[in-house]
């Protein structure tokens, strides 16, 4: 998917008022309609993928992660954030290995996705992994994720309720199932 080149509307250098090991938050003065400016936060993310993995029999790897903004359980696929030059390939393996337990064969793009761009700049990259074998898991310390295998009607049915109710992973599965042959 291609984007748009980015329109600086901003003749100052952005103030970063935040910067944390996963994001930044920039303050910017931008001007209105009208001839009158006013201050905006944004928050800078290096970006992410997430990962649908599907098994040889059809089933979909998916995970049950506590998030701790939400204070949740969550049904997601595997994602994570880009590290600094990393290729968002290579990403999407590492973090299905980390996350799942589950090594690829075959990784493909669905394309890419803002996550929430009235805020953020985080773009998403979707991808789906074939071809899977067991690799040991690597959670991270602060993780708490169970790995559940569903069926694709299950996880439909889920979507239905209302019980995945994670953007990113919404918006992997309709781009699978959209390109899916």
């Amino acid at each position: 998917m291609a984007h748009q080149q980015r329109e600086n509307h901003n003749e100052a250098k952005p103030d970063i008022v935040l910067q944390s090991s996963v994001f930044a938050v920039e303050r910017m003065q931008v001007a209105l309609r009208g001839g009158e400016s006013a201050v905006r936060h944004i928050v800078r993310h290096p970006g992410a993928v997430c990962v649908l993995a599907l098994l040889d029999d059809g089933r979909l790897v998916t995970i049950r992660n506590f998030r701790i903004a939400t204070g949740i359980w969550m049904n997601e696929f595997c994602a994570g954030k880009l590290e600094p030059g990393e290729d968002p390939l290579h990403a999407a393996a590492r973090e299905l290995e980390e996350e799942t337990g589950y090594q690829a064969g075959s990784i493909e793009s669905l394309g890419t996705f803002y996550t929430s761009p009235g805020f953020t700049d985080e773009l998403m990259h979707a991808f789906v992994a074939r071809q899977l074998r067991p690799c040991p898991l690597r959670l991270e310390l602060d993780e708490r994720i169970e790995v559940v295998l569903r069926t694709t009607a299950e996880f439909s049915e889920l979507i239905r309720t209302g019980e995945v109710c994670d953007g990113k992973t919404l918006a992997t599965f309709l781009r699978w199932k959209l390109v899916r042959t």
